[in-house]
């Protein structure tokens, strides 16, 4: 696996670029699926502006002016916060620290934030200064949606993860309760339909300020955020940040950590020898076949473990189908072999590659919802199909993967699949109400 950009040097170039720790996997496919995600949305809301349903904004704005103290102090401030940090990565920070705890830590280089803050206050006055004019004016400009691309990145970006985070808090409540502080600042623990409510909510009332209409707005996103999902999800796959499936006990680990093909029995035997690993997570109920995570496990046994025997066929490679996710990110699992590193865990045996199947089938639906744009001219047609495939994706999905599982009253379910399972009546919806009208 490649947690950070050290591991991927390290593996291809065959250098030791230590300062490359702090730039994390996950996080660096998050912002190419944004940049990606942007310029299609660029690419949609144009050619809705074409067909006269997006119509632009006219703005008054004050031109030359000269740059105001708040203005100074605010690209200062941003540029001290980054300064201090970032070099502080590359000049202070120990080997041994953690990238994202240094991140959120109060350790930093002062002089780092002196001198990037300096820069960036002296660019914005320059930059300011060559546009002052002797009188200012005010001039009405003309801004239309396809314009604000990079605000609505922002606020989706911003939006997503505070949202994530909230929502997995709430997932994870018990864990909250006694670690608030933990929790809040750590950076993990993040929740995709947290971010993906958060998010809309913060679009929305965006769009209804710039007088965007929300219903094309909302038709032009849906195929990009399958497609920027898509891309997030590979992010997950290489760092193995901990979104897999349940055990595959068709393959296990060899005493080196390496995955083969498993015998009769060897599974049993990677339980018993890995118990205490194996019941500190998920167990499946007997009489609903549900995976369901638990805090008391006095009572468990180790035929509670969730797992599906799936062996792949001749013509298709094993990691399609099982994965035991080396060095993961998380540092999950048991310690590998002669393998010192930070990262130097592995799953006790593997599990459903489930990242790499949400890429596949989400970037798959992106190329049929991108098609189908054009065919489905109903207001919210191509939305509501959005939320009736992303629904049933991830609602299948989760039958395979591990998750927290609640009781809710007469069933049990994770927070994804009722969430997953309202996209689908909320798409269905959507249709229906597209079919009868096409009217905003």
């Amino acid at each position: 696996m490649y947690p950070n950009l050290y591991y991927v040097f390290k593996d291809w170039f065959g250098v030791e670029w230590h300062s490359l720790r702090f730039i994390n996997t996950f996080g660096l496919m998050v912002a190419i699926s944004f940049l990606i995600s942007a310029f299609f949305l660029s690419i949609e809301l144009k050619r809705k502006e074409r067909q006269g349903l997006l119509t632009p904004l006219e703005e008054n704005i004050m031109v030359g002016k000269p740059v105001s103290i708040v203005q100074l102090l605010t690209n200062f401030l941003l540029g001290f916060l980054f300064g201090y940090k970032m070099l502080g990565l590359f000049l202070l920070k120990d080997d041994g620290v953690n990238p994202q705890e240094y991140i959120f830590s109060a350790e930093g280089t002062i002089v780092g934030g002196l001198l990037v803050g300096g820069l960036m206050a002296f660019m914005k006055w320059n930059e300011k200064r060559k546009q002052v004019l002797e009188k200012p004016e005010s001039r009405v400009v003309r801004i239309w949606p396809h314009d604000r691309v990079g605000d609505i990145v922002v606020i989706a970006l911003v939006g997503g993860i505070l949202g994530a985070k909230l929502f997995d808090n709430f997932e994870n409540w018990d864990d909250f309760v006694q670690h608030p502080l933990e929790r809040l600042l750590s950076a993990g623990g993040l929740t995709f339909y947290g971010g993906l409510i958060v998010a809309a909510l913060a679009i929305i009332v965006y769009a209804y300020t710039k007088k965007i209409k929300v219903v094309h707005l909302v038709d032009a996103l849906t195929p990009v955020m399958m497609l920027a999902y898509a891309l997030g999800r590979i992010g997950c796959q290489v760092s193995g940040d901990g979104d897999w499936g349940i055990y595959n006990s068709a393959y296990v680990n060899d005493p080196s950590g390496k995955m083969v093909v498993a015998a009769p029995g060897d599974f049993d035997k990677q339980l018993n020898k890995y118990c205490t690993y194996f019941l500190k997570g998920e167990v499946r109920d007997q009489a609903t076949g549900m995976n369901m995570q638990v805090t008391d496990r006095t009572n468990l046994t180790l035929s509670e473990v969730p797992h599906f025997s799936i062996k792949a066929p001749s013509w298709l490679p094993d990691w399609l189908f099982a994965y035991n996710y080396p060095q993961n990110v998380n540092n999950d699992g048991i310690l590998i072999p002669g393998v010192t590193d930070e990262h130097n865990r592995v799953l006790p045996s593997p599990v459903f590659p489930t990242p790499l199947y949400e890429t596949l089938i989400c970037f798959g639906l992106f190329l049929a919802l991108w098609f189908a744009r054009t065919k489905l001219t109903g207001f919210g047609a191509i939305s509501g199909l959005y939320f009736m495939l992303n629904g049933a994706e991830r609602f299948l999905v989760e039958k395979i993967r591990v998750n927290h599982h609640v009781d809710y009253y007469f069933f049990k379910a994770s927070q994804a699949e009722l969430i997953s399972f309202g996209l689908i009546i909320l798409g269905f919806s959507l249709l229906l109400w597209s079919r009868k009208t096409h009217k905003i």
